[in-house]
């Protein structure tokens, strides 16, 4: 028979929504902060959290990240541990601006390299070793947390990335299908050891009408 004790949850939470007027592939670069829109996003779903058991808050290092994660961590007065293992992927584009790129961009010889293997993918980091770190970085805020609840403010495909990862399905996908939109929750709940649920959420659903949307 198993006891609340047994409980652990860690959710895995996408950053809100950035000031990027530009509409740069940000990627890893820093400097990039939340929107006011996104600032809203982190305080609502610090509201949604606020009965939560929460006890370990960690982010990445990018601003984006430790801003979303700002709100949480003073809800439940505790600090957060930065972990650069839930870092938004690397990618060969960063710096471009997204909206100005069209397809055929892509088929420039220079770029060749970068789109040939779609299932790497060869364009950034290989899913593999993002799913292998991300998912070191969720057993250790696991066990931080054993017992209560932790939250982990990453990026979108690495989120993603490690739910596939999980629920062992393949690692390559169709970036317009993944499920984790900003502000997001993808929950892990663990009896033991053992994973025994992964739901998701979008506390902040309400403002996402309002977002420009986001790149990672």
């Amino acid at each position: 028979m198993s006891s609340p004790a047994d409980r652990t949850v860690v959710h895995l939470m996408r950053h809100g929504e950035v000031h990027n007027p530009e509409g740069v592939l940000y990627g890893r670069l820093d400097g990039f902060h939340l929107s006011d829109l996104g600032h809203e996003m982190a305080r609502r779903v610090a509201d949604h959290l606020a009965d939560h058991d929460v006890t370990h808050v960690v982010a990445s290092s990018l601003l984006r990240a430790q801003e979303t994660a700002t709100p949480v961590a003073e809800a439940h007065g505790v600090g957060i541990t930065t972990d650069d293992r839930v870092i938004e992927s690397a990618n060969a584009f960063e710096g471009q601006l997204v909206g100005s790129m069209r397809p055929v961009d892509f088929l420039r010889p220079s770029h060749w390299s970068k789109i040939a293997n779609p299932l790497r993918p060869s364009w950034g980091e290989p899913y593999a070793v993002v799913a292998e770190r991300m998912l070191a970085a969720i057993a250790d805020a696991r066990s931080a947390a054993r017992g209560h609840e932790a939250v982990v403010v990453s990026h979108q495909l690495p989120i993603w990335t490690a739910r596939n990862a999980l629920m062992g399905k393949r690692l390559w996908h169709d970036p317009r299908k993944r499920e984790c939109r900003l502000a997001s929750l993808t929950t892990l709940t663990y009896l033991g050891e053992e994973l025994e649920s992964i739901t998701y959420s979008e506390p902040a659903a309400a403002l996402l009408a309002q977002s420009h949307g986001g790149t990672g």
